[in-house]
């Protein structure tokens, strides 16, 4: 299962969360609105069951996703 959960523009967004970019900082970093940005980490929240984004964070870290 690992390496499927996210898609590749959520992962890019939350491998910049864990660097502690804001929403602001990774939407100029990938050239996307802030609203696509808290629509990737909604997104993937809700495939993860998870109602914060730092719980995200630590579910993506256990399952391998993303990395610090």
């Amino acid at each position: 299962m690992t390496g499927t959960i996210l898609t590749k523009r959520e992962k890019d967004v939350f491998e910049l969360l864990v660097l502690n970019k804001s929403t602001k900082d990774i939407a100029e970093e990938l050239n996307i609105s802030e609203k696509t940005v808290r629509n990737h980490v909604s997104n993937a929240m809700q495939k993860l069951g998870c109602k914060s984004r730092a719980g995200a964070v630590i579910e993506l870290l256990k399952l391998g996703e993303i990395e610090i």
